[in-house]
């Protein structure tokens, strides 16, 4: 994770509000004069003071009343407004992040989600984009609303009395400033460990929702529930430190605003005495500055309250910022197929042990390549790197001739159909799931595909046909299914090269003939690299590699 200050996240996630500026500064503008109208409610209170008691004669106690009236109804609208904008702004901007989240993934994805903690991903992608609405609706209008708020209180108590004007500058400036930064201080990394600890207990309970039918048959729900316990309890730890920061800095804030308040009518008494500022002037200043902290009392709890929220985009900011292991390519011009071929490749996904050593293999143009092998001896991902969703720490591959470096990435995926060997199937119709590898493939191309892998029949022997809904996880089709289905997309892509991981695993003999005898046909028109410990499906391919950890012979 990148180490940056809070200064840094909140900079870069202020430039994703240009776009709506326009409603940025109608909540700024509302806000403050918001602010001014609840401010002035004890003021023209205490004009109406000064005129009972005969030191204004001049003033209607009718219109100070209507006025107080006007301005507190003023404040609720104004209020209503500001944070109408604010949340408007809020939601539009996470609608827009969450899309910029999801651009990133494809991206960086599938690398990205290799051993990946899932549960962890999603709470980033849920909980902590959700957090950034603190930021956008409560942080950065409050804080321009402050700062202009300010200026025009210190001026205001500037036309009574410099010393006034200073003592309410220092007293904004240690609320709204050097308290939160203080507390920001003495926070440390506890956003983070909170953000951090949530993502972990999303991972569990993910997990045991997964596995819970595991769990159920070997009677481990127990031990599972204690792990998720403690999870849990690991994240009341830091939200409980969390909360009492939070409490002491309100806490501080409050008696800081009273210490202040108590210093300023010490010095408008003084001030009275010597006879620098009359009756009127010391009654006004006081009641303008003991109502003037709303807006940087709102500033006081930043300090703590901002913690999990620039944690969360701290999380968000790595996502958008990562580098692919493998960017998009563009602009190679138009690329050829032929022979695939693989010299001298090395590879390993961390360092450490080598999953690939020194592996070269080619694959001709229109045949059917078989490679088998121990688990472990990187067959799978040979094929990954064939789709280049890795690259190579050494070696190169090509087609044709040409590196897959040079090769357009649009034109790579025309090129090829993967099929791994746990197929996702999304909580869809059938037919969505299907046309993912084709979108607009007709009703005749969806059924002749699968035909081909030997599950149009069960389609059709169910109530909706190619319309059914597809359960979560694909949870309501058998594992055999999923792979005919998955089998079924890369038949609807019509690429030129078919890259198969293990595609009649899960399936009965009756049906791997089916499927296989499929294959044998579509061969004449394409080439096909096919992966699996079955002797039986090996017995279709033109030449077969062995891999042993460290080649393919």
């Amino acid at each position: 994770m990148m180490k940056r200050s809070p200064f840094q996240v909140m900079a870069k996630l202020i430039r994703h509000i240009r776009p709506l500026y326009q409603y940025m500064t109608g909540a700024i503008v509302m806000g403050t004069l918001g602010h001014l109208s609840a401010t002035m409610i004890p003021v023209l209170g205490g004009y109406a003071v000064l005129q009972v008691i005969g030191h204004r004669k001049n003033l209607s106690l009718l219109m100070l009343c209507i006025g107080m009236v006007l301005c507190a109804l003023l404040r609720a609208v104004l209020k209503y407004a500001e944070q109408g904008c604010n949340h408007y702004i809020a939601f539009r901007l996470l609608a827009i992040i969450r899309d910029y989240l999801f651009q990133a993934m494809r991206r960086l994805s599938p690398a990205k989600l290799e051993g990946k903690d899932k549960g962890n991903l999603i709470s980033l992608l849920t909980s902590d984009v959700e957090l950034l609405e603190v930021f956008y609706a409560h942080t950065v209008s409050p804080v321009c609303i402050a700062a202009v708020y300010t200026v025009i209180m210190l001026v205001m108590l500037g036309r009574y009395s410099h010393m006034t004007m200073l003592l309410a500058l220092a007293s904004y400036l240690a609320v709204g400033i050097a308290l939160p930064l203080i507390t920001n201080a003495r926070s440390g990394d506890i956003g983070m460990e909170v953000r951090t600890r949530a993502g972990e207990l999303a991972a569990v309970v993910l997990d045991n929702i997964r596995g819970l039918d595991e769990s159920l048959r070997y009677q481990d729900t127990g031990r599972r529930r204690e792990i998720m316990n403690e999870s849990t309890e690991a994240l009341l730890e830091v939200q409980e430190e969390e909360k009492y920061l939070a409490g002491r800095s309100m806490a501080e804030a409050s008696f800081l605003i009273n210490l202040f308040d108590i210093m300023m009518i010490i010095a408008v008494i003084l001030l009275y005495r010597q006879g620098t500022m009359n009756f009127e002037g010391a009654l006004i200043t006081v009641l303008l500055f003991m109502s003037s902290f709303g807006p940087v009392t709102a500033l006081a709890g930043l300090g703590s309250t901002l913690q999990n929220t620039i944690a969360a985009g701290n999380r968000v900011l790595d996502i958008l910022e990562e580098e692919p292991v493998t960017p998009d390519i563009a602009g190679q011009g138009e690329s050829s197929f032929g022979d695939l071929q693989a010299d001298d490749v090395s590879f390993a996904y961390s360092e450490g042990t080598p999953v690939l050593e020194h592996v070269s293999l080619r694959v001709p143009e229109g045949k059917i390549i078989g490679i088998s092998g121990p688990s472990g001896s990187g067959k799978s991902t040979l094929l990954k790197l064939m789709m280049r969703f890795w690259k190579p720490q050494s070696g190169t591959l090509s087609i044709d001739g040409k590196n897959l470096e040079e090769i357009n990435t649009a034109d790579l995926r025309n090129m090829e159909s993967y099929m791994t060997q746990d197929t996702w199937l999304f909580h869809d119709t059938i037919r969505n799931n299907l046309l993912i590898a084709k979108a607009d493939a007709t009703d005749e191309e969806l059924q002749e595909a699968c035909r081909k892998a030997a599950v149009h029949d069960f389609i059709m022997s169910l109530p909706d046909g190619y319309d059914t809904l597809v359960g979560e996880l694909g949870g309501t089709v058998s594992s055999g299914e999923r792979q005919r289905l998955g089998l079924a997309r890369a038949f609807l892509h019509q690429s030129r090269l078919l890259l198969l991981d293990e595609p009649t695993s899960n399936l009965d003999s009756l049906n791997e003939g089916m499927i296989l005898k499929s294959l044998k046909e579509e061969s004449a028109g394409r080439t096909v690299v096919l992966v699996s410990h079955r002797p039986s499906a090996l017995r279709i391919c033109d030449e077969i590699h062995e891999m042993n950890g460290e080649k393919a012979s």
